[in-house]
């Protein structure tokens, strides 16, 4: 993929969500992707990948961000159990929504485990960063 990669260390790091969304924030405005509902759409993974790793799989370690053709978005964490879908969550009830909101948001999303941990990863076209309709609309 190539491009430009930002690394963002989250381990004991308090408030990793916020953090990690003012993090991508400011790479899709240096990278000229913001302002756009898919740019707001970005935000969304990375509040999801960073509260799943929080939640399920013993906090998020890192935020790596990578910009060349497509914006990928990678979450590490401290567990090498994949995530999987709850099989049915329910409507108007917390939880178990998590990955269906990143399968709906991202172009692909998948994950691969490495020593001492996993990567969670979601990727976004960047065409569809540039040519977005503006947030708002």
């Amino acid at each position: 993929m190539g491009g430009q990669r930002r690394r963002l260390a989250l381990a004991g790091v308090r408030g990793r969500v916020a953090k990690g969304r003012d993090f991508t924030r400011q790479a899709l405005q240096d990278w000229g992707w913001d302002g756009t509902e898919t740019a707001e759409d970005a935000l969304l993974l990375v509040s999801e990948l960073l509260t799943n790793a929080s939640l399920h799989a013993d906090g998020c370690h890192e935020l790596v961000l990578t910009a060349g053709d497509r914006l990928r978005i990678e979450v590490y964490d401290g567990t090498t159990t994949l995530p999987r879908r709850h099989p049915s969550p329910q409507r108007g009830v917390p939880g178990g929504h998590g990955l269906y909101i990143v399968e709906r948001l991202s172009d692909r999303w998948g994950a691969q485990a490495h020593e001492g941990g996993k990567a969670v990863w979601a990727e976004i076209d960047a065409s569809r960063l540039t040519t977005g309709r503006p947030a708002g609309f």
